[in-house]
């Protein structure tokens, strides 16, 4: 605490001079009254209460002698030093992952907000650059000056349950400081020291963390198996408190319907896993568990049941372009003699030999006939709006013979009249013609057409799979009009040009078209299900002129309002008296 105007320190005088006149004022002399009658009630009631007597006998004293000491000493204009903003300019980096949810009365998220909001105070017109973190860290602000414009946009600012990557957001900073002396707030919730760039002089960081007594328990892990007549689903739990926690963990279907509730018990700082074996089919499964811990939003996640992993089968008679090319758009790819490939009823199976389209039980792809002879094929390549198509046009592709096609499948790609691509009843997929007489491996349509394949064939048709919260991903998906819908059927985004970006938040989410639906699922990353000890600290050191900076935070408005409250009582009490007194 200081004070910028000591020079008015005389006017202390004026106080002393009214005391001195109350010393010196005028008495009046003691006229003694032959009379007793309220002796005794005076006496008593100044035995009981004489310091209220000597107040009130005082009190315009007191309160003149008060209200002068505080007109000093605004004069004098007393203030207390306050940290404050330094450099010519000043970068918010703000985490909005997952983890900045936890907290207890307030999340960590909407403290830093808050303490955003404070600082706006002391700007004094710097410029203000807002960055966001995430897998594309994104400047909400760029050196704007405008107070009202900074705070809409730090109100605005939502959690988008992304891991943070701050890395990332720290290069971005980076690029908006050059030489100019910045002042760098990093708003999360632990950061490690080393990760900060300090190879520059003119930077001081500033990082602020969450709070470091949070607790958590989380669901770590959950998938969800089905053979076709049981589900089997494994859970793993994980406690970061320092003492044992009882919790009831509980399965329920799309329905929800409780599939069955276990009463767990989860030693400190450590992780358990829970196998639930003979569970009904159901088409997705949310685990959940009543945990009382400061991060709620890892208290539950969602699965889509999927049948046991696919593994894709290779018959080695194919042509080496298809055998590499699936090898190219999956890690799962066996190549097996062809006399063995019936065995493999649990694969996805790439063959020409038609008889297994009745043998196998899951659907392969043909690529070829072993029981035709092919004919001259003659025209252009023309397709059908269908998923396998999303991202491979087939137009300048050239077919110089194909196979006679099936009666009962239905055809998605022609050669002129004749049909090219076929898929059947069961799903099989039959390409009716041999690579060596095309030039499709020539095209970048070859490989997309085998990855859509691949995904058609050994994930759930029904299903896109897992996502992490904003991701943006190719789907395999018909040509139309695909949007995102919520379980409120809520419409939140569409699917353009073959890419799907997420939801932000974890929960089962649906993709329609016009007569087609299939689900999706946007869980948090493993990352996100863990809070670390906040951490909090300053780095690097700016001055100005070779004079560090302070904001000064004045106590005059308060004071004046006192004294004019304490001018209030004097007439008070000056009226309670009698003015002619």
């Amino acid at each position: 605490m200081g004070f910028s105007q000591i020079i008015f320190s005389w006017t202390a005088i004026i106080p002393v001079i009214v005391l001195l006149y109350y010393f010196f004022r005028k008495k009046y002399t003691d006229q003694t009254v032959s009379s007793t009658l309220f002796w005794s009630e005076i006496m008593q009631e100044t035995r009981v209460s004489p310091y209220l007597k000597h107040l009130q006998k005082n009190a315009l004293l007191y309160l003149q002698l008060l209200a002068l000491l505080l007109l000093v000493l605004a004069l004098m204009n007393p203030y207390i030093k306050k940290s404050t903003i330094v450099g010519a300019q000043t970068i918010f980096i703000v985490d909005t992952s997952a983890t900045m949810l936890a907290g207890k009365e307030q999340s960590t998220f909407d403290a830093h907000k808050q303490e955003m909001l404070n600082l706006m105070d002391e700007l004094n017109g710097r410029p203000v650059t807002l960055i966001t973190t995430g897998a594309a860290p994104k400047a909400v602000l760029q050196q704007e000056t405008n107070t009202n414009e900074i705070k809409k946009a730090i109100q605005d600012l939502q959690v988008t349950y992304e891991t943070a990557e701050m890395n990332k957001a720290l290069d971005v900073a980076q690029a908006f400081v050059g030489d100019t002396p910045t002042s760098i707030y990093v708003f999360t919730d632990t950061l490690d020291k080393k990760q900060l760039p300090m190879d520059k002089d003119s930077v001081k960081w500033l990082v602020r963390g969450a709070t470091k007594d949070l607790t958590n328990i989380a669901i770590t892990r959950f998938a969800a198996t089905t053979d076709g007549q049981v589900t089997l689903a494994l859970i793993q739990l994980h406690n970061d408190t320092n003492t044992e926690q009882k919790i009831t963990l509980a399965l329920k279907n799309a329905e929800g319907e409780e599939l069955v509730a276990e009463s767990v018990v989860v030693p400190p700082n450590e992780a358990i896993t829970k196998t639930f074996k003979d569970l009904p089919i159901a088409k997705s499964m949310t685990a959940t568990i009543d945990a009382k811990d400061d991060y709620a939003v890892d208290n539950q996640q969602t699965v889509l049941l999927q049948t046991t992993s696919s593994k894709i089968v290779v018959d080695q008679g194919m042509h080496q372009l298809i055998q590499k090319g699936f090898q190219t758009v999956s890690s799962g790819v066996k190549i097996v003699p062809s006399s063995q490939v019936a065995d493999n009823q649990d694969a996805t199976v790439i063959t020409n030999q038609t008889a297994l389209l009745e043998k196998m039980d899951k659907p392969l792809v043909l690529f070829g006939r072993d029981d035709a002879e092919k004919i001259k094929a003659s025209g252009t390549v023309s397709t059908r709006s269908d998923a396998l198509f999303a991202f491979s046009e087939l137009k300048d592709v050239y077919v110089s013979a194909i196979y006679p096609g099936f009666a009962d499948y239905e055809t998605i790609a022609s050669v002129g009249e004749e049909p090219f691509i076929q898929r059947s009843p069961k799903g099989d997929i039959v390409i009716l013609a041999d690579i060596a007489d095309t030039d499709w491996p020539l095209h970048p349509s070859f490989p997309l057409f085998l990855w859509s394949t691949e995904q058609q064939l050994t994930e759930s048709v029904g299903s896109l799979g897992i996502f992490s919260p904003n991701e943006q991903r190719a789907v395999a998906l018909a040509q139309g009009d695909w949007n995102v819908y919520s379980q409120e059927d809520e419409f939140l985004s569409s699917v353009t040009k073959g890419m799907l970006t997420a939801p932000k938040e974890p929960g089962i989410y649906m993709v329609r078209s016009n007569n087609e639906e299939k689900q999706l699922i946007v869980q948090l990353q493993a990352q996100e299900r863990v809070i670390e000890q906040g951490t909090s600290f300053t780095l690097g050191d700016i001055s100005d002129n070779g004079k560090e900076e302070v904001s000064m935070t004045s106590f005059v408005p308060w004071l004046i309002v006192i004294i004019l409250l304490l001018f209030v009582s004097e007439w008070e009490v000056q009226r309670r008296r009698g003015f002619t007194n």
